[in-house]
């Protein structure tokens, strides 16, 4: 069974920061690239940052030098610390695995910012 639960969100103001968690199945967190993905009202569900199963990262461009993913392979976590908070920012989050073709996704957490 796979499973992916994140938690962490919540409301802050701008220039804030938060941490997002996702605690995986080890059979996703050992095999597959991990994703933080978001998507506000009336928006596509957009990748915010991708962690690798070789540890590269990539961020998109909206949050390059604020977000940084991260995992602690003990506690099969990842990690989303998020610096400089935005209201454009403010979104549902979701934690995304990817095993024997199949997309795994989180139930989301809700992060608001406001100005």
């Amino acid at each position: 069974q796979v499973q992916l639960v994140e938690s962490g969100g919540g409301s802050v103001q701008a220039g804030g920061s938060l941490r997002l968690s996702c605690v995986a199945s080890r059979n996703i967190f050992s095999s597959s690239n991990m994703d933080w993905y978001r998507q506000a009202p009336g928006k596509q569900r957009e990748l915010v940052a991708r962690l690798t199963v070789h540890g590269s990262t990539n961020y998109a461009d909206s949050v390059k030098g604020r977000f940084t993913i991260s995992k602690d392979n003990a506690k099969a976590t990842v990690y989303l610390q998020m610096n400089s908070l935005k209201p454009e920012d403010t979104a549902v989050y979701y934690c995304h695995g990817r095993i024997s073709f199949s997309d795994y996704w989180g139930q989301g957490t809700q992060v608001t910012v406001s100005s």
